[in-house]
């Protein structure tokens, strides 16, 4: 099994040496600008994992698919902020706003290319499924944009629905970084399926916990502004959960103006009241704890070593709402 240390160093090295075209720079200066400023790398991170427990070394067949479901990532985020008009990222300027909504359209575009390119760098006797699980996952990705932006326009929406969103525009690309890996490392089919079934329940409870931290989160660890969802009354598991229980006290606070800094403030602080009211905080740490422990249940047919680094993996990524 390949070392946490080795992963983590071959994830610095790779992102910090990844190339893309010089010219037009308009057009590529932003890939460069968002792979600079970082994040999580939990895409390419769990693909190595994932490889790791099958393989012992790491070489291009893996690391370039991997990198490639980062990149792919990183292209839903540039166009994710122009439609929620997000004026930060990480705690920097998204793209459309350091340059222009043209050009992060037509960024992200050719960035979804460079991400098709890399994952096709995968070894030639595994390349169909590798394509077709990549090609289905990023057309659910977009079909989960699709139903978050209809949700914007419906004033109640089922949880039902919500948690099918978000399993598309969310929790697939995980559970597809997952068992990438297992693929390209020709790990048994039973493995891979269960390392999909993990990463997407644990894709849902990331998400969730990070609708929970858009209302209760630290702005500075966050990276981005603390009630913007409020703000631009978009459908959250918090929202959705606080309509289930308050659906006339929601429907008047979201109908609140938000035109000015005082007036998003007191938005905010509005429907946090009706949430905590409601508790509708204790719920939501309550559903992540649920997902979470159904994340686990999924591996239990790996090997001990296997489990134990994914249970520490999925701890990691939603034990911030403890």
């Amino acid at each position: 099994m390949i070392s946490e240390a080795t992963i983590d160093h071959a994830i610095k090295e790779l992102f910090q040496h990844i190339e893309f075209q010089a010219e037009p720079a308009r057009l590529y200066d932003p890939l460069r600008y968002m792979v600079s400023i970082g994040g999580k790398r939990l895409r390419p991170r769990l693909c190595l994992t994932t490889y790791g427990f099958y393989q012992d070394t790491l070489g291009p067949e893996i690391l370039q698919p991997a990198a490639g479901l980062e990149v792919f990532h990183t292209f839903t985020l540039i166009h994710d902020d122009i439609m929620d008009r997000s004026p930060l990222r990480r705690g920097h300027e998204t793209v459309w706003k350091k340059w222009d909504q043209d050009t992060a359209i037509l960024s992200g575009d050719v960035m979804y290319i460079d991400a098709c390119k890399r994952i096709t760098q995968v070894s030639p006797a595994v390349l169909p499924a590798a394509l077709d699980l990549f090609f289905t996952t990023a057309a659910e990705v977009m079909d989960g944009q699709q139903l978050d932006m209809d949700f914007e326009r419906m004033e109640v929406v089922p949880m039902e629905k919500y948690m099918q969103m978000i399993g598309l525009k969310t929790a697939v690309l995980l559970a597809c970084s997952a068992k990438m890996g297992a693929l390209v490392a020709n790990a048994p089919m039973a493995h891979a399926d269960a390392l999909y079934a993990y990463a997407y329940d644990l894709g849902l409870a990331f998400q969730v916990a990070d609708d929970y931290l858009d209302a209760y989160g630290d702005e500075k660890v966050f990276g981005k502004p603390i009630g913007a969802d409020i703000v631009q009354n978009k459908k959250s598991w918090l929202i959705v959960k606080a309509y289930e229980c308050l659906p006339e006290e929601m429907t008047a606070a979201l109908a609140l103006p938000a035109g000015t800094a005082q007036e998003q403030a007191h938005k905010i602080a509005s429907v946090k009241a009706l949430y905590d009211s409601a508790g509708i905080p204790a719920l939501a740490r309550a559903q992540i704890a649920s997902l979470h422990e159904s994340a686990i249940g999924r591996i239990r047919d790996l090997a001990p070593e296997a489990r134990t680094v994914l249970e520490n993996f999925a701890q990691k990524l939603v034990g911030r709402t403890a």
